[in-house]
């Protein structure tokens, strides 16, 4: 009976058209790390967030730990250490940045701010890609970058400093797309997911035992939630991302700011004031604008 309705089931989703598929993809993805959020910052309220970070990373590297049945040695033979070890060590900073923004700021606030990353990839691009941006790009960069400042308001009295750690953990992942590009010319994806994992957990276990809080066991099992959440959420994000055109499926990504602000105000009371909207409002729309136009521009290309 289960076996039918597992076959019933595969077969109305291999009817769908690749673009349905990736959009309940993109969406149950997003989801899904909007409620791992959720569960650090319900976490953060007695656990350091580099505490949590070095978890999510170490669980979510044992689930990777399958890929590498039949071949158990390949990423020993990878000739790109050096490589891994930096985007390792990029992703710590820029994952701690982001873990510890969800637990000080608004979780829609955090999350906005993680939305900020293709700001970054402008400069980033042109410093070590040798990549021209173009004028309108840039400018819409700028205006991007302008959200942040009301995020953070430094010339008043609300000044909120976390807009800046949101930021640079922002600037830190896109330090790990420059890596990943160089990594991709050589390195299979399931090799690049293993140093990434391994190197965060290492570089998080560091900080993680001088602040250490030894969690308690429905704790360790949240924790346990957490590292399932974060890998199978990005896992649906990325594959649902390739099945379709980008300017449909992109957009649905960015629903995570979204559900984080419902549940940021169902669950924790949190409601964005008229700064943050606005703040929100400029990274939303200037990173987004940023994100498709790259994607039609390779699309065009021949």
């Amino acid at each position: 009976m289960r076996e039918n309705s597992f076959a019933l089931v595969r077969a109305r989703w291999s009817a769908l058209e690749p673009v349905a598929r990736g959009a309940f993809l993109v969406s149950a993805g997003s989801l899904t790390l909007v409620v791992m959020a959720t569960l650090v910052k319900y976490l953060g309220s007695r656990i350091p967030s580099i505490e949590i970070l070095f978890f999510r990373s170490l669980i979510g590297f044992f689930f990777v730990l399958p890929l590498f049945i039949r071949n158990p040695l390949e990423p020993l033979r990878t000739q790109r250490f050096g490589m891994h070890l930096v985007r390792g060590a990029t992703g710590a900073v820029g994952n701690a940045c982001f873990f510890w923004t969800i637990t000080h700021l608004l979780l829609a606030d955090a999350m906005a701010l993680q939305f900020s990353r293709p700001l970054f990839m402008i400069p980033l691009a042109l410093i070590f890609l040798g990549e021209m941006a173009g004028l309108r790009r840039s400018i819409i960069a700028l205006v991007g970058f302008a959200g942040i400042l009301l995020y953070a308001r430094p010339f008043t009295s609300g000044f909120e400093p976390g807009a800046f750690v949101g930021a640079l953990g922002a600037l830190f992942g896109g330090f790990v797309v420059i890596c990943i590009k160089r990594l991709q010319t050589t390195e299979p994806t399931r090799v690049i997911m293993f140093y990434y994992a391994f190197w965060n957990a290492a570089f998080a276990l560091i900080p993680a035992l001088w602040f250490w809080v030894t969690p308690t066991v429905p704790e360790l099992a949240l924790l346990t939630v957490v590292g399932f959440l974060g890998i199978s959420g990005q896992t649906m994000i990325t594959h649902g991302l390739s099945q379709g055109d980008a300017t449909v499926l992109v957009p649905l990504d960015y629903s995570r700011i979204i559900y984080s602000a419902v549940l940021g105000y169902l669950l924790f009371g949190e409601l964005p004031g008229l700064w943050s909207f606005a703040g929100m409002a400029l990274i939303v729309l200037s990173s987004l604008y940023l994100v498709l136009t790259e994607k039609r521009a390779r699309m065009a290309l021949p």
